[in-house]
């Protein structure tokens, strides 16, 4: 194996770790649960999964000349045009099982152009700008693999809020387990209200006093 072909290996084993992940989060909830906002733009665990979907379907299909074969499966231009965030809520008519199937429907489409092309191989973003668009599988393995690794990232925090569990992965939970959570939190709270006590004067003297003295 060449130093090409390891460099996608690698790029394809983050990803899938990356996506298992993601999935893994969704594990043990309700249907409410899964599509609960939880920020002000309405960031939820299945809307998560579908955008994500919609990511991978575009980026390794359009982008080098492979058609999905079910497009009514994932968001069109023209729901789009109506609802900019179409990809980021499930339906009344789309179920967890359906949206979490279709991405794994996807992964193996994904799969198929990553293994099938060479990293430097062609293809074009129709919606990115003229001059930025013409792209190489190398480059939308590294951008995808950045795009879902940052919507696992939200997702780790959503499930945390929605019922306390936590982990990197299913077989590794990269948690210490010897610390009080709550003793934790509670310092780090004091810490940002006597952080918000400071004055703007006083963090300056304070700033200033940890300076190393210049040597003469």
């Amino acid at each position: 194996m060449n130093a090409s072909n390891d460099a996608k290996a690698d790029l394809k084993r983050y990803l899938q770790s990356t996506r298992s992940a993601l999935l893994w989060k969704l594990e043990g909830l309700s249907e409410r649960q899964m599509r609960e906002p939880h920020t002000p733009t309405g960031m939820n665990l299945l809307g998560i999964v579908k955008h994500c979907a919609n990511v991978e379907v575009g980026y390794f299909g359009e982008t080098f000349g492979r058609e999905w074969p079910h497009p009514e499966q994932v968001v069109t231009e023209a729901q789009w045009s109506q609802d900019t965030q179409a990809d980021w809520f499930a339906t009344a008519a789309e179920s967890s099982e359906d949206i979490v199937d279709l991405y794994l429907r996807i992964w193996a489409f994904a799969d198929e152009t990553i293994d099938a092309l060479p990293l430097d191989a062609e293809g074009t973003v129709a919606h990115w700008p003229e001059g930025r668009n013409t792209v190489t599988l190398h480059q939308m393995l590294i951008h995808v693999l950045t795009d879902v690794t940052r919507h696992a990232g939200h997702a780790d925090i959503i499930r945390e809020q929605t019922d306390g569990d936590t982990g990197l992965s299913q077989n590794n939970t990269n948690m210490p387990d010897d610390v009080d959570w709550p003793a934790y939190v509670e310092k780090l709270r004091q810490l940002a209200i006597a952080s918000d006590a400071q004055t703007p004067a006083a963090a300056a003297d304070d700033r200033a006093r940890k300076q190393p003295l210049r040597q003469q």
